[in-house]
């Protein structure tokens, strides 16, 4: 690996573990704003689900931009406007004025995915194996922003937790104007052959079968942090819930570095489509069981769920390149991240709906059962492709 591809790779792997550390950190504050702002998860679920419908819906038009201003660019004013937004947010004095500053939080978040994919893809030799670093990092993000957020609302306040995420992205975007070159000839010049066009059909299976998953991953990271805390009274019960909230999920996260890891191997051994699927399959009863499993058996499912969810992101994210060719790269990884996400985040909403009616732990078997139909798109996905 160059130079250059190393600074493109610890560039795109610290903004994704930042865009993921921003966008997880309410789900482990919930009991702390909920107090203070006097409303339940429900409503809490549903501000998550308009700050994700934001972190889906900007990355079309940031795909789009990505031939006009540059990759770059595009990155510094994530970096700048997550940073803003983030201040924003923790020195918010109302309850609107808070959703106001998630929702430009998560508008700013959604340019980093279709451009951070975008320059992985085009400017790596091994393309699965920077897409499986990069998917560790933002593991590592998901991990690291709760227990940070936790950490640091304990010893200050929940307010002072987006301030120094704000502050980190501030720093990150001064690093990427001085590492990354707007002037890098693409690696890849097309889907190794330079006669493949789109693959429609298999792109659009690919895109209805994430966004299954993409409801799974806002409905069990939503409501993880206050399941793990809330179940768990009996396994080390000297720890607060509050900081078993953010304790116990960074575990969670931490293991979706092992899956990224475990996802980028499997996709460069095997059929990548076959493994994209079975993935899917596997993690349809780690579901049911993270609902049904209470105290130290419920942490290792959990685990065995950030293993066996997270390594389906390295291998999707390699197939979108293969589907795709290179002209429409940028816009493609956008549109397939609001449909993943945009459309995912009503999840949330959704997933605080059981959970007041039928309990928190209701929310997994619940994601369990939506993954189910992706499991026969991900086969029409396959059957679709090329080589079949």
């Amino acid at each position: 690996m160059t130079k250059n591809e190393k600074n493109i790779l610890a560039i795109t792997g610290s903004s994704h573990l930042l865009v993921h550390s921003l966008m997880l950190t309410l789900p482990s504050l919930m009991p702390l704003i909920r107090n203070e702002f006097n409303v339940g998860i429900d409503t809490l679920g549903f501000v998550v689900s308009i700050s994700a419908l934001f972190f889906g819906l900007g990355a079309i038009p940031a795909g789009w931009l990505d031939r006009y201003i540059g990759k770059k660019r595009l990155l510094i004013i994530y970096q700048v406007g997550s940073s803003v937004s983030a201040l924003f947010v923790a020195f918010s004095s109302s309850f609107y004025g808070f959703v106001f500053g998630l929702s430009a939080m998560g508008l700013f978040c959604s340019i980093y995915h279709p451009t951070g994919l975008t320059l992985i893809s085009q400017r790596l030799s091994n393309v699965t194996k920077g897409m499986a670093v990069h998917g560790m990092f933002g593991s590592m993000g998901s991990a690291l922003g709760p227990l940070t957020a936790v950490l640091i609302a304990g010893l200050f306040s929940w307010r002072h937790s987006y301030l120094f995420l704000g502050l980190l992205n501030a720093i990150l975007s001064i690093i990427t104007i001085i590492l990354i070159s707007s002037r890098s000839k693409n690696i890849i010049k097309s889907n190794k052959k330079f006669d493949i066009k789109t693959n429609t059909p298999a792109l659009a299976y690919y895109f209805i079968t994430n966004s299954f998953l993409g409801m799974a991953y806002y409905g069990f990271t939503t409501f993880m942090p206050i399941h793990l805390s809330t179940n768990t009274n009996d396994f080390l019960p000297g720890i607060s819930e509050n900081l078993k909230a953010g304790l116990f999920p960074t575990l969670v996260f931490f293991s979706g570095m092992i899956g990224a890891l475990i996802g980028g191997k499997v996709g460069n051994k095997y059929n990548k489509k076959i493994a994209f699927m079975v993935i899917i399959i596997i993690n349809i009863p780690i579901f049911f069981f993270v609902g049904l499993a209470t105290n130290f058996s419920l942490i290792l499912f959990s685990i065995m769920l950030g293993i066996v969810y997270f390594s389906n992101q390295p291998i999707g994210n390699t197939l979108v390149s293969e589907f795709t060719d290179n002209t429409n790269r940028g816009f493609i990884y956008g549109l397939g991240f609001f449909i993943s996400f945009g459309i995912g985040s009503f999840a949330a909403g959704l997933s605080g709906i059981v959970a007041m009616e039928f309990g928190v732990s209701a929310v997994f078997p619940f994601m369990g059962i939506l993954l189910i139909p992706g499991v026969g798109f991900a086969w029409l996905m396959h059957r679709a492709s090329y080589g079949s």
